[in-house]
């Protein structure tokens, strides 16, 4: 299965009800959804779907990675790919390849509604033939299972959002983080082995 537009739909339509102030945000990626373009893949511009993984522990801090070329902490993430059944099964897998973080070792919302989307503009990059673009993230948070979960490389940190992420973003982890935790994905215990 692949992300279709009506999938998109669907997310923006839930994020867009349970944020009904952030709409004038998502203005360029409404107005790229009715052009009918298929937009989860990387090839559709001059705009595209993305995702990233918020990944929070039990202390409040966010999962980051030091992008070494923009010199700057990010969330994992990255674009859709053709195998992803959804936007929030993307964000799992951007997490795990990003980070190595099983997406088992993480509590995936009852219903997926990204805290955050944020249309951002990305460089062009001339060696890649990439001419600038903008990518419509979709950012969906999740809560780690075990506080043993540790970065598998000195590119990676459990960091404070306050200051390295936007302030809505910092505000809807606190409201993650003062609500009750989201129930398991899939079925899984949260028992450790």
């Amino acid at each position: 299965m692949t992300v279709t537009r009506r999938e998109i739909v669907a997310v923006l339509t839930r994020y867009l009800g349970a944020h009904p102030g952030r709409a004038a945000d998502a203005v360029m990626l409404a107005q790229a959804l009715d052009r009918e373009q298929d937009l989860a893949s990387r090839e559709t511009l001059p705009l595209h779907v993305t995702t990233s993984a918020v990944a929070i522990d039990g202390s409040g801090r966010v999962l980051m990675i030091r992008h070494s070329a923009q010199d700057r902490w990010l969330l994992p993430g990255g674009h859709v790919e053709p195998s992803d059944d959804s936007l929030c099964d993307a964000a799992l897998r951007e997490l795990e390849a990003g980070t190595g973080v099983p997406w088992r070792e993480v509590v995936v919302p009852a219903e997926a509604v990204p805290v955050d989307i944020e249309v951002h503009e990305i460089p062009a990059d001339p060696a890649r033939g990439v001419p600038s673009h903008q990518h419509a993230d979709f950012r969906f948070a999740f809560r780690t299972l075990h506080a043993r979960i540790t970065p598998q490389a000195g590119s990676l940190a459990w960091r404070d959002p306050a200051g390295l992420l936007t302030d809505r973003l910092v505000r809807g982890i606190a409201a993650i983080l003062s609500s009750t935790p989201p129930r398991v994905a899939q079925g899984e215990s949260t028992n450790e082995s």
